[in-house]
């Protein structure tokens, strides 16, 4: 790596979260002009790549911050609480460095030795790409929606089943670049709608061995290329687990703006038709403290995930299926939390709540836009979970 690009593997965990609240007036002041443009604004983006938000798990041997796992939550959680489509984004562009350290040294350097500010995005549903062999790596062909900061890539990860023939023989992500996929103009969306999660599609695109991983981790002696060029703990946490952790951080921030935005509307305001003062109205008070609470519950008891499960792969033990399973649970229901205190302030709102020009309306959108994510599905992922400790066995061969 040319030694004069801008590194940032001195920020330590402080100045990386002082760096993240400095930025929030910025977002603040942008997301209206990210809604209208259905991306994170240019000026707002130009901002993350200057503090180095964007690589906040990025090894330090490519000047990232390496941070612990808790970043996850953290970072997004304060970005969340300016604006809650570019903490999305700045989630999923971050975790696609974490998720390039598993590759190889040579799909690293190709990419972070050319420019480790890369922006990379991806298509995470392996159903939705289909690999055949060939000579020297994969033919890939596919359609994948949700391809968050799409716009703001030079790679994209994407998804897929390798079959042979018709039978599934392994499930990979593949880094494709820009030229070989085509993006497709589809993100008119209720909320999250600066995230650009637009859909990408190509056909028959090659993508070299070096630049596949298996993903099938349930095969036995499954092991990452990466692992051996970066010994952190932190790149041996599972994937599958935590998914949904930073999204998550995103959401809990975004209730947090909610209720902070409540509080300092009900502090100036009346009732449109008594002239009461609306915080002396036990129900306003009671609203906005259980709000808090959810939201306090949510961030607590996923922080306190990320430490333990750190903790857990640094003292050398690894993870089941329970623990996987109840991880993708608590995530699920802390998201469900911050949803419902969203929801319970809105509902306060009245009809105030239904303006374009009310703050507290795209919050909400933002909210339920988020929350429709497949990590936070009760349906999917509570029934695991439960089948696993009544007895049941849970197959999944990316799990």
């Amino acid at each position: 790596m040319d030694a004069t690009r801008r590194s940032f593997a001195d920020v330590d965990y402080e100045e990386a979260l002082r760096r993240a609240r400095a930025i929030v007036p910025l977002l603040q002041e942008e997301a209206a002009a990210g809604e209208a443009a259905t991306r994170v604004s240019d000026k707002a983006m130009a901002e993350l790549h200057e503090s180095g938000l964007l690589r906040y798990h990025q090894p330090k041997r490519w000047g990232g911050m390496e941070l612990d796992l808790r970043a996850l939550v953290d970072i997004p959680d304060i970005l969340g609480q300016g604006d809650a489509s570019t903490s999305w984004t700045v989630v999923n562009l971050a975790g696609h460095h974490r998720l390039l350290s598993l590759y190889s040294e040579q799909a690293q350097e190709e990419i972070w030795g050319e420019d480790p500010d890369a922006g990379i995005a991806s298509g995470i549903a392996f159903v939705q790409g289909e690999a055949h062999r060939v000579d020297g790596g994969l033919l890939l062909s596919g359609k994948w929606g949700f391809s968050s900061g799409v716009d703001h890539s030079e790679w994209n990860m994407l998804a897929c089943v390798v079959k042979d023939e018709a039978k599934p023989v392994d499930w990979c992500m593949c880094l494709v670049p820009r030229r070989d996929y085509e993006i497709i103009d589809d993100w008119q969306t209720l909320g999250m709608r600066a995230t650009g999660s637009r859909s990408v599609r190509c056909t028959e695109a090659f993508v070299p061995a070096h630049r596949a991983v298996s993903f099938h981790v349930a095969r036995p002696g499954h092991q990452f290329p990466g692992w051996a060029l970066n010994p952190n703990p932190m790149y041996r946490i599972p994937l599958s687990a935590f998914a949904g952790y930073g999204i998550g951080g995103t959401l809990i921030g975004n209730a947090q703006a909610a209720i902070d935005t409540c509080i300092d509307l009900v502090k100036a305001r009346s009732t449109s038709y008594t002239a009461a003062r609306m915080r002396d109205f036990q129900t306003v008070q009671w609203r906005i403290a259980e709000a808090a609470a959810k939201v306090d519950c949510a961030r607590t008891w996923l922080r306190q995930d990320c430490i333990e499960a750190e903790q857990w792969v640094a003292s050398g033990r690894g993870f089941d299926t329970e623990m996987k399973l109840r991880y993708r649970r608590n995530g699920a229901l802390a998201v469900r939390l911050v949803t419902q205190a969203v929801d319970s302030l809105h509902e306060m709102a009245g009809a105030n709540g239904i303006y374009d020009s009310y703050p507290l309306q795209r919050m909400f959108r933002d909210a339920h836009a988020g929350a429709a994510h497949i990590n936070f599905s009760a349906d999917v992922q509570f029934p695991g979970w439960g089948l696993v400790v009544l007895g049941g066995e849970f197959k999944s061969p990316t799990l």
